[in-house]
């Protein structure tokens, strides 16, 4: 009847259409709603923790990450490292490009220096407009290269015990980067290896009254001999060192 408040001409109810069956989460069986409220709270409670892990690596030291510090190591090393600090006072404002050259016995027992390969210019290239790049692309070098510098003077003298270490793994780096770049010719091996750092200044911006000098520093290190430990294995080589020490491991 028109102007009826009540009633539905339709036979629908007045409340609207009736709901349908629940969906989501809610639509499962109580037991499978229990699981993934689990679920859910551990992905809650881990995303947490990572992120106070992360919030305390790179924050000032304070009572909880000195008391803590093994933990926070063990859980940012090495896939969540970060390399800065809140509140730095002096972000880094130079460019530091490694380079190195090798020193080759040719099969007839002279020698023949290869060119300068810019290493790090190589890894830039890699990272460039790659969504995902390796830890090793982004980080393997410029640590190696920290490493050296934290555990030398200005003249290239270890001053610790970890200088011998640094400077071995420096020059492993190297050749597995030069052994990519330089193929050998028969009867051809790598003598020696070089080293060299290439520091610019970062311009400062052009608002900015900061004087900067913008000259490049170069640092080059005395040229390196190569011993077996240090160079690649080949896949013969590698065969060879397994089956001998399956061997070994046999007696």
């Amino acid at each position: 009847m028109p102007g009826g408040g009540g009633s539905s001409t339709d036979g629908g109810s007045p409340l609207g259409p009736p709901l349908g069956p629940p969906t989501g989460i809610a639509g499962l069986p109580r037991g499978y709603q229990l699981a993934a409220a689990l679920a859910l709270a551990l992905v809650a409670v881990t995303v947490c923790v990572h992120l106070g892990m992360l919030f305390l690596h790179v924050a000032p030291a304070n009572t909880v990450s000195k008391e803590h510090g093994k933990k926070i190591y063990d859980w940012v090393y090495p896939e969540f490292e970060q390399n800065w600090k809140l509140f730095a006072p002096n972000p880094l404002q130079q460019n530091v490009a490694v380079q190195a050259r090798a020193q080759l016995r040719t099969a007839d027992g002279g020698h023949r220096i290869t060119d300068w390969y810019d290493l790090s210019a190589q890894d830039g290239a890699a990272i460039d407009h790659n969504l995902l790049p390796s830890h090793t692309q982004q980080n393997e070098l410029r640590r190696a290269w920290d490493f050296f510098v934290s555990t030398h003077d200005a003249q290239n003298r270890a001053t610790g015990l970890r200088g011998e270490i640094s400077e071995r793994y420096v020059r492993r780096i190297v050749l597995l980067r030069i052994d990519r770049q330089e193929p050998l010719a028969r009867g051809e091996s790598i003598d020696q290896v070089q080293v060299r750092s290439r520091t610019t200044g970062v311009r400062p911006p052009k608002w900015s009254d900061e004087k900067a000098n913008v000259k490049p520093v170069l640092r080059l290190l005395p040229w390196w001999s190569v011993t077996p430990d240090d160079l690649p294995l080949t896949d013969d080589t590698r065969a060879r060192r397994d089956v001998a020490a399956e061997e070994s491991g046999a007696r």
